[in-house]
């Protein structure tokens, strides 16, 4: 039997509710398989003239997947303006999280996608954790720190080892430990979620032309290099330190799975130069598959009918692909 999976709609004032009714509606040309949303049905109907059906369990989504977009409602946020968040809408965007993961981890639906949120509206109602991934991985019983953040394109797949920070402290938040653990991680999650039995790991220096011998830094050789010796002697294929500015080229990426970078916009510029509309954000480590579009809530464009389903879309499918891979 097909299992449904769960979509998220992110913070109702958003553009969450308006590309998940829009992905639905593209759901036969995108080849997408069964999803049910999880959120406010006033928040979809505010940006979008597709047919709603409520549940009650994710079961009901595949009898009236093909007709309507199936909903199972939370709690009312109140008079929702799109591009106007608000405390209520937070209120709902948790309410949707936590529901649409409680539901993913008991099974009944086989994949999560979450929508955009606002950090700072979820800070104001005393959300205390970094960001979703972060509340995923806790309600998963997995610790942040044994989770990686990759992100996915047609023709590349990207990790940060070290994330929202100052550029300037991440020499000193790099270690050959963490660079060993993210690398891990991806490559297990490289094989059980993308079906890559030999994972090939490209690894990016920190500095300029990899350091440049020692010139320009001596991070790579200090710190980068001899996390890679040991994650070969793991058996897991790394190579590098490699000059950060020659790894993204049309034929580079040929040669690897998946860059490693040390920090956040030597992943995040490659990715989104080339895979602006069709990037995914996704959670490796977790027991369940998680997968987001990789942007935000776009709140300047909420409701004006301008915001691209494209990420939402390939959020959806790489989620049931790789759901469909640990089925087996």
């Amino acid at each position: 039997m097909v299992t449904p999976l769960a979509v998220a709609l992110g913070d109702p004032a958003g553009v969450g509710p308006e590309i998940v009714a829009k992905a639905w509606d593209r759901r036969i040309e995108a080849a997408l398989p069964p999803f049910f949303a999880v959120g406010n049905q006033t928040s979809l109907e505010r940006v979008s003239g597709v047919p709603i059906v409520r549940i009650d369990t994710p079961g009901e989504s595949l009898a009236v997947f093909g007709e309507a977009l199936p909903l199972i409602q939370v709690d009312d946020a109140g008079l929702i303006t799109p591009g106007r968040p608000d405390l209520a809408g937070a209120r709902c965007a948790l309410d949707s999280l936590e529901m649409a993961v409680g539901l993913t981890r008991s099974g009944a639906a086989a994949a999560l996608v979450t929508g955009p949120v606002s950090k700072a509206q979820l800070y104001a109602i005393g959300f205390t954790h970094p960001g979703q991934t972060e509340f995923v991985a806790e309600r998963c019983g997995i610790a942040y720190e044994n989770t990686v953040m990759m992100l996915a394109g047609p023709s590349l797949r990207t990790v940060p080892v070290t994330l929202h920070m100052p550029l300037a402290q991440v020499p000193a938040r790099l270690t050959s430990e963490l660079i060993v653990s993210r690398a891990r991680v991806t490559a297990r999650g490289l094989q059980r979620d993308f079906g890559i039995e030999t994972p090939r790991l490209a690894v990016a220096g920190l500095n300029p032309h990899a350091g440049e011998g020692g010139a320009l830094g001596r991070e790579e050789a200090e710190i980068i290099a001899p996390a890679i010796d040991t994650l070969r002697g793991e058996g897991i294929d790394a190579f590098g330190p490699l000059p950060a500015d020659t790894m993204f080229h049309d034929r580079a990426r040929l040669e690897y799975d998946a860059a490693i970078c040390m920090y956040h916009d030597q992943a995040l510029i490659p990715l989104k130069a080339l895979h602006f509309d069709e990037g995914v954000n996704m959670t490796l480590g977790l027991p369940i598959v998680r997968t987001a579009p990789d942007h935000g809530t776009a709140f300047g464009i909420a409701g004006n009918g301008s915001a691209r389903p494209d990420a939402m879309i390939a959020a959806i499918r790489l989620a049931a692909e790789c759901a469909a891979r640990r089925a087996f």
